[in-house]
This record gives C-alpha cells, sequence and structure tokens, in this order.
C-alpha cells in the first residue's frame, strides 16, 4: 500500500507532532497557572457552577464526574508534564498503540479544561489546538510511515484556518477591500507586541501592500497547498513567512505557531533540508491493518464532518470561530472581519482612604498585557496566553463581555485575593488592600515619532469617562460607555 504512505514526509512529521505537543505543554501551563482566579472554586466563573447548569453531552469533560482546584492543578500540570515528554520524543520510544492512546488522553485533558473554561476559553486557537491534536493522534511514530491522508486533513486544517479568514475579511469592515485597514489594526488589536508600534509607523502605502498581500497569501495561496510539488511546498513555506510576520507584530497566543506547525505537513524532506540539516530517514515498517483502517475512518468521518464548515465559508452570513460538535473537531475559522479604528482601555484604580473627595489620591493597577503606563514598551507573550487581558481588551468595547466576571473581579482586588493579583503586573497595594476601587475608560492611540522622541511614550492616553463607579467591598456596578 504505497499509496497510502509517505515517507518522504518524515521530517514534517517530526515537526508536526513534536510541535503540537510544544503548543499543548504552553497551553497546559497556562491553565494551571490562571485558573484558580478565573475558573477556580472561588473564582470569577467558578467551574462547579458552571457543570451544574451544563450537562455532560454539551460539554463533555472529566469535571462532571469531580472537581477540585487541587484536581484541576493535577489535569493541567500532568498535561503539561506529558506534552513535555512528547515533544522530547518520549512518543518515538514506545509502541504505534501506546503513543496513539497517550495522545488521545492529552486531548481528552485539555478538552475538558476547554469545555469548562466559559468566557476564558472563547477564542478560536482553543478549537485549533484540539482540532490539531486530535490530528497528530493519527500520524503514529517512526515505527510506521507517515500517513498521507493524515497529512492532507493537516493541510486542510491550514487552509480552512487562512481560507476562511481571507473570506470573513472580504465580507466584512469595508478598510479590508480599500486596503486601509492596517492603518489601524497594529495601534487597536488587541495585545500589541514590542514592535507594533514599529509596525503601525510604516508609510501607508507599504499597508496597503500588506493588505493585497494579505488577501492573496489568504485567498490564493492555500489552494496550492493540494497542487503537486514543488507548489504545495513554495505555498507552505508563504503561508510561514506571513505567519512570522503575524508573529513580529502582535500578540496572537498560539494561533500563528499552529499554523506554521500544521503548515509543515506539505513539506517534504527534500525541501526541508535545504534549510535545516534533516537526518537521515530511518527505516519504518508498513502500517499495520489496524492503524490502516483507523486512519481511513477518521480521514471518512473529517470529510463528513466538513460539510458544516465549507457551508460556513461559502456562505454570506459567515461565522467566526465557529465548532460544530462539543469536541471542537473540524471547526471553522476566521478572525479580524472588524478592525477597530479607536483603542479603548479599562483603567483600573484603587485608594486606601476611607472618604471619597475630589482630592482622593487613585493608584493605578498595571495588566501584564495591555498597555497600561504610556511609558512601557508592549512585551512579547505569545504563544503564551493572557486570558485576564485579552477579556479586558474585549471589554473595554463592549461591557456585555465584562457583566459575567467584572464585579467579580473588582470584589477580589478589593480583598487582595492572591490568586487574583498574580495575574497582574503590579499591585499598587501590596501590604493591605485597597478600601476602593474604580474603573476608568481611556482612549489610547500610539504616539508620533515627534512625539516619542520628546515625551519617550509609546502611548498617548485620554479620559472618556467612567466604566465603573467606585465600589467597596461587597458591592460594586458596572457602568460602561
Amino acid at each position: 500500500m504505497t499509496w497510502f504512505i509517505a515517507p518522504e514526509y518524515w521530517f514534517a512529521r517530526q515537526v508536526l507532532v513534536r510541535g503540537v505537543a510544544v503548543v499543548y505543554l504552553i497551553a497546559f501551563v497556562s491553565a494551571a497557572r490562571q485558573f484558580r482566579a478565573l475558573i477556580g472554586e472561588h473564582g470569577m466563573l467558578p467551574v462547579p457552577r458552571w457543570v451544574a447548569r451544563r450537562p455532560f453531552r454539551v460539554s463533555p469533560s472529566i469535571f462532571h464526574f469531580h472537581y477540585s482546584d487541587r484536581f484541576f492543578a493535577a489535569v493541567a500540570w500532568g498535561g503539561a508534564a506529558v506534552s513535555a515528554a512528547l515533544a522530547g520524543g518520549a512518543g518515538e520510544l514506545l509502541p504505534l498503540w501506546a503513543v496513539m492512546g497517550i495522545w488521545l488522553a492529552v486531548w481528552v485533558l485539555y478538552l475538558s479544561i476547554v469545555n469548562v473554561g466559559q468566557v476564558w476559553y472563547s477564542f478560536g486557537w482553543e478549537s485549533l489546538l484540539l482540532e490539531a491534536g486530535f490530528l497528530v493522534i493519527f500520524l503514529g511514530n517512526d515505527r510506521v510511515a507517515p500517513p498521507v491522508l493524515v497529512l492532507w486533513l493537516a493541510r486542510w486544517l491550514v487552509f480552512r484556518v487562512e481560507f476562511g479568514a481571507g473570506l470573513i475579511k472580504l465580507r466584512g469592515d469595508h478598510c479590508w477591500r480599500d486596503l486601509t485597514c492596517l492603518y489601524f489594526h497594529h495601534e487597536t488589536q488587541p495585545m500589541p507586541g514590542p514592535l507594533s508600534w514599529f509596525f503601525h509607523r510604516l508609510p501607508k502605502p507599504l499597508h496597503r501592500i500588506e493588505v493585497a498581500a494579505n488577501h492573496v497569501v489568504q485567498l490564493v495561496v492555500p489552494f496550492g497547498l493540494f497542487l503537486p510539488q514543488p507548489v504545495a511546498a513554495i505555498a507552505a513555506t508563504i503561508i510561514i513567512v506571513t505567519q512570522l510576520w503575524l508573529v513580529l507584530s502582535g500578540n496572537f497566543a498560539w494561533l500563528n505557531w499552529l499554523v506554521i506547525i500544521l503548515a509543515w505537513s506539505a513539506i517534504p524532506n527534500s525541501a526541508a533540508a535545504h534549510v535545516f540539516p534533516v537526518p537521515s530517514t530511518p527505516d519504518m515498517a508498513s502500517s499495520p491493518l489496524w492503524f490502516t483502517i483507523l486512519v481511513v475512518a477518521f480521514t471518512g468521518a473529517t470529510l463528513a464532518l466538513s460539510y458544516l464548515p465549507v457551508r460556513n465559508m461559502l456562505s454570506s452570513h459567515q461565522r467566526m470561530n465557529e465548532s460544530y460538535n462539543p469536541f471542537h473537531l473540524v471547526n471553522a475559522f476566521g478572525a479580524f472581519g472588524v478592525v477597530d479604528r479607536i483603542r479603548y482601555e479599562v483603567v483600573i484604580e484603587g485608594t486606601d482612604e476611607s472618604v471619597l473627595t475630589d482630592h482622593t489620591h487613585w493608584r493605578e493597577y498595571e495588566f501584564k498585557g495591555q498597555p497600561g503606563d504610556p511609558h512601557r514598551l508592549p512585551r512579547q507573550f505569545a504563544p503564551y496566553h493572557l486570558r485576564l487581558d485579552w477579556l479586558l481588551w474585549f471589554a473595554a468595547h463592549s461591557p456585555s463581555y465584562a457583566r459575567p466576571w467584572f464585579e467579580a473581579f473588582l470584589q477580589r482586588l478589593l480583598r487582595n485575593d492572591p490568586a487574583t493579583v498574580r495575574l497582574l503586573r503590579r499591585n499598587p497595594f501590596p501590604e493591605s488592600p485597597p478600601r476602593f476601587v474604580r474603573a476608568l475608560l481611556y482612549e489610547y492611540r500610539f504616539t508620533t515619532v515627534r512625539e516619542l522622541i520628546d515625551t519617550r511614550a509609546w502611548w498617548v492616553r485620554s479620559v472618556v469617562g467612567v466604566y465603573t463607579r467606585p465600589v467597596f467591598a461587597g458591592r460594586s456596578r458596572l457602568v460602561g460607555r
């Protein structure tokens, strides 16, 4: 069955399997370090309350059977340890059936977290990671040659990510059609990176060229993934380069890195050898019959489940990042159908004064990924995912995103909850909690070159209004704008 195997993609499988394992490692560590304040027993949106309202069939998760913060931590850190072992090549030492079982276990553990993560886990890259993780179950290890069908399914996943994003841009904001979206995007994106100011200050004609190139890469190039070599490898390389450009320009968790890893499914050993020292391909046996049957069944199921994502892409009412089943398999993807022209930020302040007056001194909380202090250069956090920071960006643009959790967040600041303040860059009340906290809405913009030279500030900000009036322990009220 030589049609079934592709030994010339041995190195590509190494990149896919170990790369996805590294991303799982980062995702599990991110969950372990942030869950107590977000979804823990005493978090803003507790898991026990969520599973009590959702049947298992709607959100399958091992936490339906038992939940405690200690158990969640064990799941997250355990998943991180297994992912690290897989990234280090442990799967090559095990029988084929065993490594498939381990990958399935990793997928189940992360699915269990996502399905109780609520709004904190509502991002498209969660579904992308779960779909990629389920796919690598069927890539096997060095005991068998890479299955051709699974490599094609990896390309199909890349196609859906890229083509879906390209379509939703053309159907969405008119600035994508008149090539002006990058006049704003680098400044207003959810979490700017250290180079975002420089990207924003590129000449406007270059921004227009970037948008036009983006349309070509997302709407034309993905079709090349399914053409004979070397066209498929060239298409994959173009996608990888553009994804690295996005890595440099912002913080999008592991989205870009996953696309880069999956795009390697179209790069054979001979092409990779032009850039990397590719080891000699080891001797690999033909696939056992049971493995072949499983791969064919998985391929057939994927094609059947692809009907809804394809219908979504072809629809004039296309939706972004849609999962059609509770297992997050064979999803629809898309991003930035609309680009904001103005950047709003929620700035939270506290005071330890017992009586509020016009002269009350307020001290500002600082977050790791949001701009905050105008003189602070944004940092690079991706592929690590700062969930609170991302939700704060959404909250600034629409208070409805904040209603489920924002008041609970303020109450935790009012008692210096240890798990919550660990999510911050700086707590202005390290010794004792504040008596009052409030939230203001600011408008931010990048400084001009002259302003940067004169003030050494990366941002200029001005108050728009009150987001939440001053509140004390036990009482808060979201105002919004």
